[in-house]
């Protein structure tokens, strides 16, 4: 009996940097991916875009203050602080990662480009609402603390 090789993901995508404001405009949050597509010659960087606005929208919908402070319960006092803002780093990544996601499921050209904010939000809304398990145990895992 054959046992069938695991399906390879159509692309690679690595964290370039994010989440920083964007550029000019302070009501946006901004992660640049680095793309590669098994297929093409070269990567390309995608900057994905969210707005502040739906970011609180999503960190409350996912409960994420309440969930991260009883998280954060074992870690020392005068760290939690230091801590809750990585949770938040980790957070917006992961959410920038799924808009990201969500357009590569459209096969984009193979060009550097930017994701508007304008772009996939009610659909990112839903994702992310929908992945919250997986978000947090990504935020767990970046911290070092074991789930509560």
């Amino acid at each position: 009996m054959s046992v069938p090789a695991p399906q390879l993901p159509l692309f690679r995508v690595t964290l370039f940097y994010g989440p920083e404001p964007a550029a000019g405009d302070p009501t946006c949050l901004v992660c640049v991916f680095n793309v590669k597509k098994r297929s093409w010659k070269g990567g390309v960087q995608i900057a994905v875009e969210v707005s502040t606005a739906q970011a609180a929208r999503l960190q409350q919908a996912l409960c994420f203050d309440a969930w991260i402070d009883g998280s954060l319960a074992d870690v020392p006092a005068e760290e939690r602080p230091v801590y809750a803002g990585r949770a938040r780093e980790v957070l917006m990544q992961e959410i920038c990662s799924i808009k990201l996601t969500l357009a590569l499921e459209l096969e984009k050209q193979q060009d550097n480009t930017t994701l508007p904010v304008d772009a996939f939000v009610d659909e990112l809304d839903r994702k992310v609402e929908g992945e919250a398990d997986r978000i947090k145990s990504n935020i767990l895992m970046e911290l070092d603390i074991s789930p509560r």
